[in-house]
């Protein structure tokens, strides 16, 4: 059998069993390991597993992310997005669509603390969607402004979207970061014009509610502090030199434990339930991660990374043709895979092909990052879809779908955007 067989074999084995309901990191793990087996031998194939598996999971660079994700179920279960919620609710919760609104900023603000774009939507679908049902939105809008701030998790930091792209490519985690905060800031801005759209078209659609005073303004403003000084003193002390990635997601999880027993927020059950979660969390990624870098030692000794960019090369679209062609592959995977899985999957193979088109690959991040969002809001799976329909099981998958639409234009729009104006990702970056 030839490598080029192999190769070709192997994805196709890879997606058939993908569409089989096998967990990705299982399928991807077992075809590298049969497809390495059949070109190098079983026995290298076998040893393969298990020096893979005890390398990744005793890197004290992977260590940030089971820290971040411990650093988020604290923030989860402590209550800080009900508060995030409320104290931007007695800002803008009286505007035409106001809930709709303080739910974008409370998202923005819950992400730059979990970096979890799942944990985003499970929270908000049991926080803000009770609220704007309250005042007569339409189960539609509701779930689907919920489902596109969820997203906003993937792109401020600490993304553990862009430290895997970080790991995988070997680039700073800290300038990772800083490129995600103006394309997210953006993000946020473009879905609340997208909101404040909505209400001047449909009116009648979104109710006003109450206008809150300067008191309760203040009291709002005075219970999010706790958020606010966690997330300025970590992602301060990693941008400052104080902390390494790891270093930083071990301060943020013992801060985000700290202030929640502190507080009265953390309960023994509340602290075993977040250790749960983060563990769950942290196990699925590794399973997934451990499967795909076997996968990619098989990719590599077949010579696939190589002969993909020979081949996009010689296709002669040009550089942004080429492009194009990799995102919409993003986006079909999107509708096959989770987030974390195409990250890990497909980076080892585009890397190498973005970097000899001569784009930026801290720019190339925010905008594989971008790309992932849309794959957890368009149909037909969209991961966060089935994680609000799963916290709402009064709503269907159409409403969610058609509620969600107007912001998968936005999506559209600003990816478009930071394609055409790279700056916008870059520009923080450059000034470390």
């Amino acid at each position: 059998m030839t490598q080029n067989f192999v190769a070709v074999s192997g994805f196709v084995l890879l997606f058939a069993l993908m569409l089989l309901r096998v967990p990705v990191g299982m399928a991807m793990g077992l075809v590298g390991v049969t497809g390495f087996g059949l070109l190098a031998g079983f026995g290298p194939a076998l040893k393969l597993i298990g020096q893979t598996s005890m390398r990744t999971v005793t890197d004290y660079t992977f260590g940030v992310i089971p820290m971040f994700l411990l650093m988020g179920a604290f923030v989860t279960n402590s209550g800080m997005s009900r508060e995030l919620f409320r104290a931007a609710n007695t800002f803008i919760g009286h505007l035409r669509g106001g809930l709709g609104l303080a739910t974008i900023a409370a998202c923005a603000g819950f992400a730059a603390i979990s970096g979890s774009s799942v944990a985003t939507a499970a929270t908000f679908s049991t926080v803000a969607y009770p609220e704007m049902r309250r005042f007569n939105y339409p189960q539609s809008f509701a779930a689907g402004t919920i489902a596109a701030g969820g997203t906003l998790g993937a792109m401020f930091p600490p993304s553990t979207v862009l430290v895997v792209y970080g790991i995988i490519t070997e680039k700073d985690i800290s300038r990772l970061f800083m490129a995600g905060i103006v394309p997210g800031i953006l993000a946020v801005l473009m879905y609340m014009v997208t909101i404040m759209v909505i209400g001047m078209v449909r009116p009648d659609m979104l109710q006003v509610a109450p206008k809150s005073n300067w008191a309760e303004r203040v009291r709002a403003i005075k219970d999010v502090w706790a958020p606010l000084l966690l997330f300025f003193f970590v992602i301060g002390g990693l941008y400052g030199g104080l902390f390494t990635p790891t270093e930083a997601g071990g301060v943020g999880a013992g801060g985000a434990f700290i202030i929640g027993l502190l507080r009265g927020k953390l309960n023994r059950e509340k602290i075993l339930m977040s250790l749960l979660q983060a563990t769950r969390t942290a196990a699925a990624i590794f399973t997934v991660l451990i499967g795909a870098l076997i996968f990619g030692y098989f990719l590599t000794i077949t010579g696939t990374p190589q002969k993909i960019t020979a081949f996009l090369g010689d296709l002669g679209l040009g550089r942004y043709g080429v492009l194009l062609l990799i995102l919409l592959m993003y986006l079909v995977l999107g509708c096959l895979m989770d987030a974390m899985a195409m990250i890990i999957l497909t980076v080892p193979i585009v890397y190498p092909v973005i970097v000899s088109l001569g784009f930026d690959p801290i720019w190339f991040a925010v905008i594989i990052v971008m790309t992932v969002e849309l794959g957890l809001i368009h149909p037909p799976v969209g991961m966060n879809v089935f994680v609000i329909k799963s916290v709402v099981p009064e709503l269907t998958f159409s409403k969610i779908f058609r509620g969600v639409a107007p912001f998968i234009v936005t999506d559209l729009v600003r990816l478009g955007l930071l394609i055409a104006f790279p700056i916008i990702a870059t520009w923080l970056p450059s000034h470390l």
